[in-house]
């Protein structure tokens, strides 16, 4: 049978009343707050589990990181703080006109409006704009094509299409009529844009191309009176690819 020893007060000559290894006091209904004092060291608490209450971090992250949940969803640690929203924007602009007239799908790239964006995430979304402005020449008339193509890490450039069932729809294609008689007054604007996904952290470039339908000169920039004394329109084209955060998406 165990030994008791019932007292109401401890006391010590010393300044401490030592237990002795490999014994513990144990308290079989807890110590009230009101009747514990003192401090406890650090090096003495323990690290508490995120089930009671804790984090389960044992150190500080850097400067502006954030605490959140791993990516393995089974604790919490210091993550670098996603920026949201526009993360950059790089911005080509032509102040010059251009023409061709090379014929029906034999696209020609427009001199000098391509740009070049480095996403710094594969979930990034790129955000491509352009206010083209585009004619036909004198009074040739006929159909005018544009679209912009799509290199990724110094491969080829191919069509920025989305595949469905019935096929594949180009996202950055137009195609204006120009009227013979009047055609080559004035120019139409076209606020091409769209929305990309090139799942990359390598350079993108984005570039302008153009054709005909093999019966008259498309022009972009300005309008189609290529008289030098009536050329009464000219625009400045912008090409511009700004990165988006895609975890706001």
């Amino acid at each position: 049978m165990a030994s008791k020893i019932i007292v109401d007060q401890l006391e010590s000559s010393g300044s401490n009343i030592t237990i002795p290894t490999g014994t513990g006091l144990v308290v079989t209904d807890g110590i009230a707050a009101t009747n514990l004092s003192g401090t406890i060291a650090d090096a003495r608490l323990p690290t508490v589990p995120v089930a009671k209450g804790g984090t389960g971090v044992t150190s500080l992250g850097t400067a502006n990181q954030v605490l959140a949940v791993n990516s393995g969803a089974n604790a919490l640690e210091f993550q670098n703080a996603s920026s949201g929203g526009v993360k950059q924007m790089k911005v080509t602009t032509k102040t010059t006109s251009f023409t061709t007239s090379s014929g029906f799908n034999s696209y020609v790239d427009v001199t000098g409006l391509s740009v070049s964006i480095t996403p710094s995430s594969t979930s990034s979304r790129i955000l491509v704009l352009c206010n083209a402005n585009i004619a036909s020449e004198n009074l040739s008339g006929g159909l005018i094509f544009l679209k912009f193509v799509r290199n990724i890490g110094g491969g080829s450039f191919a069509n920025i299409n989305e595949s469905t069932d019935s096929g594949s729809y180009h996202h950055s294609h137009a195609e204006i009529e120009a009227n013979t008689s009047y055609g080559y007054v004035g120019h139409t604007p076209l606020g091409l844009k769209f929305f990309d996904h090139p799942n990359t952290t390598s350079a993108v470039i984005y570039k302008a191309q153009m054709c005909t339908n093999g019966s008259n000169t498309a022009v972009l920039g300005r309008s189609g009176r290529a008289d030098a004394n009536v050329q009464d329109i000219k625009n400045a084209t912008q090409l511009m690819a700004i990165e988006i955060d895609g975890g706001i998406l």
